[in-house]
């Protein structure tokens, strides 16, 4: 990815040295040469991964949080308590 190549450069060990820093274009330009255009989408899996975890974890809580507002009456009045049948049940 270019933003980990990017950040991933070498800081010098001494003040006095100084390494010439490549920006994003030739970071991006180098990456797509050496490994081609999934070059560009490694580490995206575990990404993505995280995402489905933490996205599936926030539904759930806001779901048990919304089942235990109804369960104990803190709804709205139109709304009614889980377990009960509405009209024309």
């Amino acid at each position: 990815c270019v933003r980990a190549g990017v950040q991933g450069q070498l800081i010098p060990p001494h003040a006095n040295e100084i390494i010439q820093k490549q920006g994003a274009y030739h970071v991006l330009k180098n990456l797509w040469l050496t490994k081609g255009f999934w070059g560009l989408y490694a580490g995206v899996g575990p990404s993505v991964a995280r995402a489905f975890l933490v996205s599936g974890s926030r539904f759930s809580a806001y779901e048990g949080a919304l089942w235990l507002c109804r369960w104990s009456g803190l709804t709205s009045a139109g709304e009614s308590k889980v377990g009960e049948e509405g009209p024309g049940a």
